[in-house]
């Protein structure tokens, strides 16, 4: 299923485009006179083209801080830049991928991917031509016309994600999109998802609480705290580019989670405490 080489696209890449400032945030959500503290003065920068992971237990606040970077939800306090930007709603320049897959059930696979194009107005011609290029792009091609019922998980995963791609965002925010997935499946979603992300070069922020595909994934990873959550620490994986599936079996490999593991332990104890 995975090419070691992709397709190259014919889309222009900006390599400037893609920086994500996160400034202070801090969200508090109330109900019925409770108050629930997720987030905490969380500050980060991101570099454009650069793939960082936001890894945490469950109940740190990672995919609560994933839809304020989409403008999904307003923090109580602190804000988002992205490109100089403020975040105040969802934009065109932020793509995001969920858990489920969110294809419409009535549509094509061709159409779901076309949709943004259509909505945009872009040509019948060169929305097909864009389209076949990036169904192309990630083993789709043979499938345009399948409706998702007929597609497996990853193949929905895949699609979804060209879906987000096409429309050329800034960033992409994916929030643990390979959870569903059987182990073998992942794996080749991580390695399909590297070779995508080495061709594009649009900046990623990958939601997960699996220290192997951070690790495996990430330029740098942001590894949150809990009650409430913060960033604990900040870890750059400096395991060279591309990235293959064998690397998972290499002392580096090994020697990075274990960091990560060692750094991520007593969160995930005091998540469970709740």
């Amino acid at each position: 299923m995975v090419q070691e080489t992709l397709p190259k696209l014919k889309v222009p890449v900006d390599s400037t485009k893609g920086a994500v400032n996160v400034e202070g945030v801090s969200m508090i959500f109330s109900d019925r006179g409770q108050t629930n503290q997720v987030l905490d003065s969380v500050n980060f920068q991101i570099k454009p083209g650069e793939l960082a992971c936001l890894l945490g237990p469950s109940g740190c606040g990672k995919s609560t801080l994933l839809n304020i970077i989409a403008g999904f939800i307003r923090p109580t306090s602190g804000y988002v830049m992205v490109d100089q930007q403020q975040v105040t709603k969802p934009g065109a320049d932020r793509g995001f991928v969920f858990q489920q897959y969110s294809l419409l059930p009535w549509k094509t696979t061709f159409q779901n991917v076309e949709l943004g194009l259509k909505i945009k107005g872009i040509p019948k011609a060169e929305r097909q031509d864009m389209v076949g290029e990036y169904l192309n792009l990630v083993g789709l091609a043979k499938y345009r016309n399948a409706y998702p019922s007929q597609l497996s998980g990853g193949m929905k995963q895949r699609a979804s994600i060209v879906r987000a791609l096409i429309n050329s965002p800034s960033v992409l925010l994916m929030d643990e999109p390979f959870a569903a997935l059987d182990a073998q499946t992942r794996h080749m979603m991580q390695a399909l998802l590297l070779n995508v992300w080495e061709t594009l070069k649009t900046t990623i922020v990958f939601v997960t609480h699996d220290i192997e595909e951070a690790v495996f994934l990430a330029d740098r990873i942001f590894v949150m705290g809990v009650q409430p959550g913060r960033i604990k620490a900040e870890l750059e994986v400096s395991l060279p580019r591309p990235r293959h599936l064998d690397d998972v079996m290499t002392s580096e490999f090994t020697q990075t989670s274990r960091q990560v593991f060692n750094l991520i332990r007593e969160e995930t104890l005091k998540s469970m405490e709740h």
